[in-house]
């Protein structure tokens, strides 16, 4: 007698079925128990299989992405944002946005969490299934001219198109040249209205000609990024690391006597 067992493993991982290959024994032993149908029994394994290929998409997506692996929302204080941050915050995490090729601006000064909040919306992102790509601005200039110079321009920017989100993270930090802005320019005109992205800058727009030099490319680029955008505006919040860095300076302030207080102390250590 054939040992079906063994051929049927051997059948499953040939067509590239491996958790069906790996699940089906205590499948078919759980189904015969609890008298399922073969359709209740095919489903499950099935199940099985696609569960699988979906946490390894995940894992591969997050690994390909380039985000921070610890800012994500379960590391960001939302509570510290506004209601209004908080519902537009909300409504991204939905992700429709990638699909309608929607950019999301977030614009504060240093330290209010606006790269945190943009990398927890990537984060948010690959659990959904989307490409995304997380990149310091500097870096992705500094690619994008390095295939302009070896004549490489379209096929370097062809392959962020697999992206459904790019976040260029501190657009506002670096005083572009005439040809990188040219080609950070020319990367946001080409996802216009294709793909979305991402931005995070410290520079209201109207300063946003230190980056682009050239006010016709200046309006040309905010047009590009806000025509079909969310804007999540910052500007008021107090850096959350300042604040941070007070409350580690409390936690350990010095007694009179020399010996350290924590908060929880009422008098110095014995």
């Amino acid at each position: 007698m054939p040992d079906r067992h063994a051929e049927l493993t051997t059948m499953l991982r040939t067509l590239k079925l491996p958790a069906m290959a790996t699940a089906f024994p205590d499948l078919a032993l759980k189904a015969a128990k609890a008298s399922l149908t073969h359709e209740a029994f095919l489903y499950e394994l099935v199940q099985a299989e696609c569960v699988q290929r979906d946490h390894h998409r995940i894992t591969r997506l997050r690994r390909q992405s380039g985000l921070p692996p610890d800012k994500t929302f379960q590391t960001l204080k939302l509570d510290r944002f506004s209601p209004a941050i908080r519902q537009q915050v909300e409504r991204l995490q939905s992700g429709d946005f990638v699909s309608e090729a929607i950019n999301v601006v977030a614009a504060g000064t240093p330290g209010v969490g606006k790269s945190h909040l943009l990398a927890a919306l990537g984060h948010e992102l690959v659990l959904q299934g989307h490409p995304v790509f997380w990149t310091p601005t500097a870096s992705l200039v500094q690619r994008l001219l390095a295939a302009k110079r070896d004549l490489r321009l379209p096929q370097a920017l062809a392959q962020f198109d697999r992206f459904a989100c790019v976040i260029l993270d501190d657009i506002g930090y670096v005083q572009h040249d005439r040809d990188e802005m040219e080609v950070l320019f020319t990367f946001l005109a080409e996802r216009y209205e294709r793909r979305s992205v991402a931005i995070s800058t410290n520079l209201v727009f109207s300063d946003w000609n230190r980056i682009f030099k050239d006010p016709m490319t200046t309006l040309a680029a905010i047009d590009r990024v806000v025509h079909h955008s969310v804007i999540l505006d910052l500007m008021g919040m107090d850096s959350y690391r300042a604040q941070e860095a007070i409350d580690q300076k409390q936690k350990a302030k010095p007694a009179k006597d020399g010996t350290t207080l924590s908060l929880g102390d009422t008098q110095p250590n014995a």
